[in-house]
């Protein structure tokens, strides 16, 4: 099976909740996150040891970018440590914050939107050839992307002209196209940016800004797994379902809210389909393709996806240990229940915040996990582990070694995805252009002559 280049960025919200009479700008309060981890005098942009990039986005937001992974699993542990790597930071902030006389609560939530409207993505990147016609692969992804949120939603209690509506996806209202280059002001489903962060004769990268982020170490292993296994069918010349949306922006929101999974969605052409049926329609195809697989990751994950479909059919309160909008629907209902109160009271809306709260002592999601509710794909010690090591299969072992010995010898560096600079040393630029290559000997070449004697990185 062909290898593929995956990786996920996730932007966190960022809340400061004031005690005292001291009003601190949230531009102020980032800053105190970033302390130690992008120390005065260091690049900006915040490459990590392991391989990763951890910096400010546009409207201050945290913002995790995993390193190169080539693995499913991989991807789910590296971005489990990109959460980690946050919280580990929020209690340093917050002790900084009342040394300089501001007090109050900080918090990181793992979620699309905020209070005031606002949203904040979660954007998946696929490796692809560049020999496969973008167009057409978009045209075959877009309706699996539109109905994937049945299992991969995030879930999201929402008022709209004075009615409270719980709804499967946090980021389909945001969305206006079903394609465009921009992730800011007209959101696609697809990125149309040109990007591929290697060699751009032979890759492409397929930038996906529709999917809501995820808590679930499950949900996001199907959700990068999945695309992934369609997008090799595509590269094999497979076949997928020859279904076509007729408008699938609105089909995204319409989804979006059934959540007894049968509303049809109009097709181009004529005829319907529920988000159900054509996820079905899509599975059928990949088991089609990869009917001669043995056992291995893409059989297990066929035979997961096939029964995540078939407890969506039938009764989706089975999922509540894998997908996130079940599982947190489960606790509303439980808390409303409990209360006798409706969707519409303030403490629900809150409930509903904290499933994405990122500090383990207190977020329900890990509250979940501790009694065991919660299926998991990694683990404690794995996710610790990638904190500080990058994947050893990818360019990132590369990087990440060199920014280790860098910090370690106290000496400017200049990295991006693709290239390594050692100030003082080797005037040219190494650049890095095979996101596969998981050691280079140039490198190896400049830390040995830097340090001056045989170490090897």
């Amino acid at each position: 099976m062909r290898r593929r280049i995956i990786g996920l960025e996730t932007e966190y919200g960022l809340t400061f909740y004031p005690t005292g009479t001291a009003y601190l700008p949230m531009e102020k309060v980032i800053g105190y996150l970033f302390e130690e981890v992008i120390p005065t005098g260091w690049p900006s942009n915040a490459f990590l040891v392991n391989g990763a990039r951890f910096y400010q986005d546009t409207g201050c937001h945290p913002e995790y970018a995993t390193p190169e992974c080539a693995s499913f699993k991989s991807v789910v542990t590296h971005d489990k440590a990109g959460e980690r790597m946050l919280e580990s930071r929020l209690q340093p902030a917050r002790k900084k914050l009342e040394e300089e006389g501001f007090t109050g609560r900080l918090f990181a939530f793992r979620n699309n939107t905020d209070s005031m409207g606002n949203t904040y993505g979660c954007h998946e990147n696929y490796l692809v050839e560049r020999s496969l016609d973008f167009w057409r692969m978009a045209e075959c992804l877009t309706p699996h992307l539109v109905t994937r949120q049945i299992y991969c939603g995030a879930g999201k209690v929402f008022t709209v002209a004075g009615q409270t509506r719980y709804a499967i996806s946090q980021r389909a209202n945001h969305i206006h196209e079903a394609s465009s280059s921009s992730t800011t002001s007209s959101r696609s489903i697809i990125n149309t940016r040109d990007e591929p962060h290697s060699d751009a004769e032979r890759f492409r990268r397929l930038h996906i800004i529709v999917g809501d982020t995820n808590m679930s170490e499950y949900t996001t292993y199907l959700k990068v797994g999945i695309s992934s296994l369609l997008l090799t069918i595509m590269e094999e010349d497979g076949k997928l379902p020859s279904v076509v949306l007729e408008d699938p922006v609105d089909a995204l929101r319409q989804v979006s809210l059934d959540l007894d999974l049968n509303m049809p969605l109009a097709l181009a052409g004529g005829g319907k389909m529920s988000a159900l049926a054509i996820q079905w329609a899509y599975l059928e195809a990949a088991e089609v393709h990869f009917s001669s697989l043995g056992p291995g990751v893409f059989r297990s994950l066929l035979n997961q996806w096939k029964a995540v479909l078939t407890s969506l059919d039938s009764d989706p309160t089975e999922l509540a240990d894998r997908v996130d909008w079940i599982a947190k629907r489960q606790v509303v209902r439980q808390f409303m229940d409990k209360h006798s109160c409706g969707l519409d009271d303030p403490r629900v809306a809150m409930l509903d915040l904290q499933y994405h709260d990122i500090d383990r002592s207190r977020g329900i999601y890990y509250l979940l996990e501790r009694q065991k509710r919660m299926q998991r794909i990694s683990n404690d010690n794995a996710v610790a582990h990638a904190m500080d090591n990058p994947p050893p299969d990818t360019r990132a072992n590369i990087r990440g070694r060199f920014i280790r010995f860098a910090k370690e010898t106290n000496r400017p560096y200049s990295v991006d995805w693709t290239y390594l600079k050692l100030s003082g040393y080797f005037e040219e630029t190494i650049l890095c252009t095979d996101p596969f290559a998981s050691h280079d000997p140039r490198v190896d070449e400049l830390v040995a002559t830097a340090k001056g004697d045989l170490y090897h990185i």
